[in-house]
């Protein structure tokens, strides 16, 4: 399965480009790509950026596929479909869990659903770490149509896969970190061991 990493963001809380800031040497967007990359069942990654990304980060290797909606989340989802079936994060995620990644293609695969998605047992879902099959585009396609741009909305009206949460592993909710803040990139650096650069 494709995997699909969203860099469209404008990193208001945090202030500068947050994907670009460096854990370790290397941009938080390698981080959530190499961990993604891990995964058995991911078998290329690309970028899904905005028109004002795509130029910052065509250098790190990795192909670039600007989403020119720019109508938030589900456009990105909605550009990545466009390439194949997807499983979808945020490029701030940079403690994913492949095994995690893995159980969930898995999981897509196994049901034949339009979207398999973890959901948290008070009914909160995770949809940028999540598998999107590319049939789904269309109905995206729909709502983005008619100015309607909640993707969980659109996710639960898809009758989704969806898998649980509390069911799994403690350490795999790790994977749905992401970074707003630079406290929260303190916190990568005490979860990693590493050290944070400029």
């Amino acid at each position: 399965m494709l995997g699909a990493v969203l860099a469209g963001g404008r990193s208001r809380r945090f202030g500068d480009d947050k994907l670009l800031f460096r854990i370790d040497g290397r941009p938080l967007i390698l981080h959530a790509i190499e961990r993604l990359e891990s995964a058995s069942l991911i078998r290329e990654v690309v970028i899904v950026a905005s028109a004002d990304n795509a130029g910052k980060l065509g250098h790190l290797g990795y192909g670039v596929v600007v989403d020119e909606l720019s109508v938030g989340p589900i456009g990105g989802v909605y550009t990545a479909l466009g390439l194949g079936d997807a499983f979808v994060v945020a490029g701030d995620m940079p403690l994913i869990v492949p095994e995690f990644v893995d159980y969930i293609i898995r999981e897509f695969g196994k049901n034949g659903k339009a979207v398999c998605v973890p959901r948290w047992d008070n009914g909160y879902l995770e949809p940028l770490h999540a598998a999107y099959s590319e049939e789904f585009r269309g109905f995206l396609g729909e709502k983005i149509k008619s100015r309607d741009y909640a993707l969980n909305r659109a996710i639960r009206e898809s009758n989704p896969c969806y898998v649980s949460i509390e069911a799994l592993p403690e350490e795999w909710r790790g994977s749905f970190f992401n970074v707003n803040t630079r406290e929260d990139l303190r916190r990568v650096r005490d979860l990693r061991g590493r050290r944070l650069e400029r």
